[in-house]
């Protein structure tokens, strides 16, 4: 498999590649439980607690800045793929239509059928964060994102494993604290940065 899907880099690659990561140009599928299946007509995305609460419609989210950038992604089980291109909306741009009350420090990204991952705030609003419709293989060239891979929508945080990066985004519950999402409760690290090799709980 590794031979024949998979490539170890002769480096870092100029820093691109964490350490223990294997290069692949395929996008492997992984996905604990069902792989929902709803239109994009269908996305919602509710804002819940120290925030004031509301709901994003696939129309709402339309109507915002729409934002394409390409950069690497990288697995907490191995592999990494370099120059992947995304199409949606910022994370930065999202928030400022959010309303935060005083103490929020964190969110639990929330998907269709009950996953969680958690994150900073910092880590959350990111430049090159995007609540994603659109994916493509070669830099510059998009299209609709296929379900297998979190279609119609997914949430993209390239700087740290791919784990946080949550399939069927419908919700996001700013938080006082961090709290474990599933991974995390699960034994992967509350964090994951890739370049630090942060995979799992200690």
């Amino acid at each position: 498999m590794l031979g024949r899907f998979f490539k170890k880099p002769e480096d870092d690659m100029g820093g691109r590649v964490p350490p223990g990561q294997t290069l692949t140009t395929r996008f492997p599928v992984l996905t604990y439980g069902p792989v929902p299946r709803y239109r994009k007509e269908d996305i919602t995305v509710r804002i819940s607690g120290l925030a004031e609460e509301q709901i994003f419609s696939w129309i709402d989210l339309q109507k915002m800045p729409q934002t394409t950038l390409t950069y690497d992604i990288h697995c907490v089980t191995h592999w990494s793929k370099l120059d992947t291109t995304w199409t949606g909306v910022s994370t930065p741009e999202l928030m400022r239509h959010v309303t935060l009350k005083p103490g929020a420090t964190h969110v639990m990204i929330h998907s269709v059928g009950g996953y969680t991952t958690n994150l900073s705030l910092a880590d959350f609003v990111r430049d090159q964060n995007l609540l994603a419709y659109e994916f493509g293989n070669t830099p510059g060239t998009v299209a609709a994102l296929e379900t297998e891979h979190g279609g119609p929508m997914r949430l993209v945080v390239p700087h740290l494993y791919f784990w946080k990066s949550a399939k069927w985004v419908n919700g996001l519950e700013f938080m006082s604290a961090d709290e474990a999402g599933f991974w995390e409760k699960n034994g992967y690290h509350m964090r994951g940065d890739p370049f630090k090799d942060e995979r799992y709980s200690d």
